[in-house]
């Protein structure tokens, strides 16, 4: 006993053996995952099939370790565009059972194929009608030969060196369920803005969802003066509206120019008396604009890439309707 505490602890001091153990424990998996891709079949297919005619929700269910892996499925499906939760087949003897409707189907998980929990369910599913999808490591199981449609998800061996706690297998299995969500977003047409909006909250909602007339200041927010304005009179407005730029109008409405912080610098380089000084002879003509139903990630990428900080709205008849700044953007998580 002595001699293998001590074996234990040369080992855990040992970077070079950690390693080994890490990377022997990765080419495992990675040649299980490997393996399940060459032997794909028909039965893929029928399954992907089935759940993508599925009426109502599809309802996934397994113990133990192979549970974990059966939510993570559930909540992979349902975030890609199909309905799904997962059920605990424990509680699902236990009352639990009434949350599966005859238009669903359920997708089994079960290494062994035989845990008494899913078996206990069967009967049910077959009483009823409702499609069974047995995703196992074993293709003669019970569970296998009950179902509509089985996965054969076996690996040849564990990364425990015991061959005990499950590893590749359920590398495998959450990979296999991978590869049935992705198969149905392709068959849906699911797309980015699909999926922003299962993710609202989220960075990539936000980067989706979010549009320029969320965002953009206007009325009496928007800074803008008359193409006949002074310099005087711009800077004034610049001032109040706080946004380092101010719109220049015409006629209607109309987007002429604008005026910027940058654009003062290079006015005070030229002339050291700003007095008597129009807006019109020293804005920036037909500036830059974007439309309002524009997403506001669109806005962030132009200030990035033109290196400004301010982005003016127009309608189609390009009159002014808003002003975007990179404060704005940031505030609501765009950048």
């Amino acid at each position: 006993m002595l001699k293998k505490f001590k074996q234990s602890m040369n080992l855990i001091s040992d970077p070079a053996a950690i390693s080994k153990i890490a990377q022997n424990v990765l080419t495992i998996e990675a040649e299980a995952v490997a393996a399940l891709a060459k032997r794909l079949d028909g039965s893929f297919v029928a399954a992907h099939q089935l759940l993508l005619n599925c009426r109502a929700r599809v309802v996934v269910t397994g113990m133990g370790k192979s549970g974990h892996i059966a939510n993570k499925m559930a909540a992979t499906l349902a975030s890609t565009g199909t309905p799904a939760f997962f059920l605990h087949p424990a509680e699902a003897s236990h009352g639990d059972l009434g949350m599966i409707t005859d238009d669903d189907v359920v997708l089994a998980l079960s290494n062994s194929g035989e845990s008494p929990e899913l078996l206990a369910i069967v009967p049910y599913l077959k009483r009823r009608g409702i499609k069974l999808i047995a995703m196992t490591g074993k293709p003669q199981s019970t569970l296998a030969r009950e179902a509509t449609v089985h996965l054969d998800a076996s690996v040849e061996k564990e990364a425990c060196p015991l061959n005990l706690a499950p590893t590749a297998s359920t590398t495998v299995a959450l990979a296999l369920g991978d590869a049935l969500a992705i198969s149905l977003l392709e068959a849906r047409g699911f797309s980015e803005e699909d999926f922003a909006r299962t993710h609202p909250g989220g960075a990539l909602g936000k980067r989706l969802l979010i549009r320029i007339e969320d965002l953009m200041h206007r009325d009496e927010r928007l800074p803008r003066v008359s193409q006949v304005a002074s310099l005087q009179e711009a800077l004034l407005e610049m001032t109040r509206k706080g946004l380092g730029a101010t719109a220049i109008v015409g006629d209607g409405n109309q987007l002429v120019g604008v005026f910027t912080d940058g654009d003062l610098r290079r006015t005070l380089e030229k002339n050291a008396d700003l007095r008597g000084i129009s807006i019109a002879a020293v804005m920036t003509p037909n500036p830059l604009a974007m439309h309002a139903d524009k997403l506001a990630a669109e806005a962030a990428q132009v200030m990035q890439e033109r290196k400004i900080t301010c982005v003016l709205v127009v309608d189609a008849e390009n009159r002014l309707i808003g002003a975007v700044h990179t404060h704005d953007l940031m505030r609501a998580g765009v950048i």
